[in-house]
């Protein structure tokens, strides 16, 4: 193996939550993957690397009251409200913000400070979501009150203002400048908001037809010509079960192996990546922490390690 990208000043900020999923063991994704050999790894590849360590997490109950269709807002407001402006500084500072978590309510503050920066910046923001969710209900969709269902349709602007407004504006993103792959797992009442805002999106079904290096092929053609900072937020569960056992929402019929090193290893070569993040890593359900280290080899392959 080498690595073939330019160096970076990269900085891990840990997101150890587990209140936008509402049940623990995600929250210990961000250790696992540094027990992995997660800044080792990025090391080796010849990156600049800082662990800023872990967001603070807290479980704010509001005046004695949890909104069954919100739950733990406050924590998850709090807590991106922090992570938003770690991962704003960094970009500002001309590093590389890599985010770990945690559930993927972690994306509403990544994407408020990546998009904070982009406006100060005069850059436009596109995203790439890599996720067998859509996670774009809102309050008065969501079938659970999970938040971390929630992160895409928060960033477009959709939901509570709480936390459609971080960091002082809404939307962060525009529903063009986004594309989701891998989904599989979609509730009605979403079906419904993606086709009313025309969202991309990409679905195995998709992949199965035209093959992973034409989906993002397109995606990047697109994305390269309309966005000046691409963020890639990767779920683990995005990925086939069999092959990362350690998520909290597993799907059937996810990426296989190489298809999910295809797609990182093809953004690597583009060279288009500015920001990136991966959630949903659960070691309590793993076996021998094997999803952490998977995830740290996509990390690797996105940013520059080849075979040859």
């Amino acid at each position: 193996m080498s690595a073939t990208a330019a160096p970076k000043t990269i900085d891990i900020i840990g997101f150890p939550m587990y209140l936008g999923a509402d049940r623990h063991g995600v929250d210990l994704g961000p250790a696992a993957l540094r027990i992995a050999g997660l800044a080792e790894t990025l090391t080796d590849l010849g990156h600049a690397v800082a662990d800023l360590g872990d967001v603070t997490v807290r479980d704010y109950a509001e005046n004695g009251f949890t909104n069954p269709k919100l739950k733990h807002l406050g924590g998850i407001a709090r807590s991106n409200e922090e992570l938003a402006r770690s991962v704003a500084g960094s970009l500002d500072n001309g590093h590389f913000p890599l985010c770990i978590g945690g559930d993927h309510s972690m994306a509403i503050g990544a994407i408020a400070g990546i998009a904070s920066h982009c406006r100060k910046a005069g850059k436009t923001l596109g995203i790439i979501w890599i996720d067998a969710h859509s996670d774009m209900n809102v309050e008065s969709t969501t079938p659970s009150g999970n938040i971390h269902g929630m992160p895409m349709a928060i960033s477009l602007g959709l939901g509570n203002e709480r936390l459609t407004g971080l960091m002082g504006f809404s939307p962060k993103v525009a529903a063009d400048h986004c594309a989701l792959i891998g989904v599989r797992k979609v509730d009605p009442p979403e079906r419904e908001i993606i086709r009313d805002l025309k969202l991309p999106v990409y679905t195995m079904s998709d992949i199965d037809r035209l093959g992973i290096h034409a989906i993002l092929d397109t995606v990047l053609q697109k994305l390269e010509n309309s966005a000046d900072h691409i963020h890639v937020s990767f779920d683990i569960d995005s990925v086939d079960p069999s092959v990362a056992m350690g998520v909290g929402t597993p799907v059937t019929g996810g990426l296989t192996y190489r298809e999910a090193h295809l797609l990182m290893e093809t953004i690597a070569k583009r060279g288009c990546m500015s920001s990136l993040e991966m959630a949903e890593i659960n070691p309590i359900l793993d076996h021998k922490n094997g999803s952490a280290v998977f995830a740290i080899e996509l990390v690797a392959s996105s940013l520059g390690l080849t075979i040859l």
